[in-house]
């Protein structure tokens, strides 16, 4: 296909860098799902010729105009500066990409950013939901001012992209928008037999999270052993409480970060993924978990039910006494065998990258159709 006639799309997601890159220097706030998200899908994408592809992040100290598996990287905002000078360097490589499509998830001021841009520009403005707090209305009640910008932004997007069917009909209800459930992609690496021999938690330090949840549950079942890969969420200001409580426990091993490029490895290993969450949109630990064939107990967080339908798993609506009891059955051999093959199934169904690329490629080709 030739040059002009390729669909240009960009990808805003500051934090990413380190993903394309895992030798970046100066990461201060780690990358999130998110952002494991866009990237999984700009690689995917770029395999593609008929598209072109650019992806904004923040400034690392990298060479600018980078090509990383075809991949153009632009670098923008600088954390460390002030937040004026920052959203007039993004705009200024939105101008660079000079794409038709703009992309971007995770609510924030930048989100308002990347929308008024299109808006002023004339280009295409595509959202995808990173949290089911965008959907259900509750980022719009706890941030008055940036409530606002997203609403705005949300309705002047081309197109909104949600996670399950829950948030779907939830966005609809309050923001009156017709999103389409697309899922995470993943990459499905053919499974070998491994030495399950950790319980895992993943995630950053941040409160809605829970973190401190698992160390407890740790201290609570002693004869196993527990992994917790928790980097610091940003203006986690009570980061090094947790890890001394963490480290009171011996029978958890406490990894403060660990390269995206790695992360497979301990997924891997688990004989079980814990989620200690009060809420999420559809975390990309999930599907790590269920591509690698491991169970996953969850004590709130179960997106449309699916660790029940699929029996990937058990979610137990914040019970803590049953979260422990179910953590011990589910344990046994032949119970974790059971959900474990229901989890891969389940990704092979729902999660195949190869698969969910198509599309968004359906998606982006009908908004630039002449038709339009």
């Amino acid at each position: 296909m030739h040059n002009q006639n390729k669909i240009k799309i960009c990808l805003v997601a500051p934090k990413a860098y380190p993903l394309f890159n895992p030798d970046a220097k100066n990461v201060k706030d780690p990358f999130g799902g998110s952002e494991v998200g866009l990237y999984l899908l700009a690689l995917e994408l770029a395999k593609d010729t008929s598209f072109k592809v650019s992806f904004i992040t923040a400034d690392y100290g990298q060479k600018d105009g980078e090509i990383i598996q075809n991949v153009k990287i632009i670098k923008s905002l600088n954390f460390s500066e002030n937040p004026l000078s920052g959203a007039i360097k993004v705009r200024q490589a939105m101008r660079t990409a000079n794409a038709q499509i703009y992309f971007h998830t995770a609510a924030s001021w930048g989100t308002f950013l990347v929308a008024l841009f299109c808006r002023l520009n004339d280009k295409i403005f595509v959202y995808r939901t990173a949290h089911q707090r965008e959907c259900d209305g509750s980022y719009l009640k706890q941030h008055y001012f940036a409530g606002k910008a997203f609403l705005w932004s949300l309705r002047s997007a081309r197109q909104v992209i949600v996670q399950n069917k829950t948030d779907k009909k939830q966005i609809e209800q309050i923001v009156a928008v017709s999103p389409t459930v697309i899922p995470n992609g993943h990459h499905l690496p053919q499974l070998t037999e491994s030495k399950k021999d950790i319980i895992l938690w993943v995630g950053r330090s941040a409160s809605v999270k829970r973190p401190e949840l698992f160390i407890d549950l740790a201290r609570q079942i002693t004869g196993e052993k527990f992994v917790m890969i928790c980097p610091r969420a940003l203006g986690d200001k009570k980061y090094e409480q947790l890890i001394s409580r963490a480290q009171t426990i011996q029978n958890l091993d406490f990894i403060p970060q660990v390269p995206f490029h790695q992360i497979n490895e301990f997924f891997q290993r688990a004989k079980m993924f814990v989620c200690t969450s009060k809420a999420e949109g559809f975390p990309n630990t999930y599907v790590e978990a269920c591509k690698w064939a491991t169970p996953i107990l969850s004590l709130y967080v179960n997106p449309d039910n699916f660790l029940t339908r699929y029996e990937c798993g058990m979610a137990v609506s914040d019970r803590w006494d049953q979260f422990v009891s179910q953590l011990k059955l589910m344990l046994e051999p032949k119970e974790r065998e059971k959900y474990g093959k229901n989890a891969r199934r389940y990704a092979e169904q729902h999660h195949n990258i190869e698969t969910i690329v198509q599309k968004y490629k359906t998606v982006f080709s009908s908004l630039v159709s002449p038709a339009r």
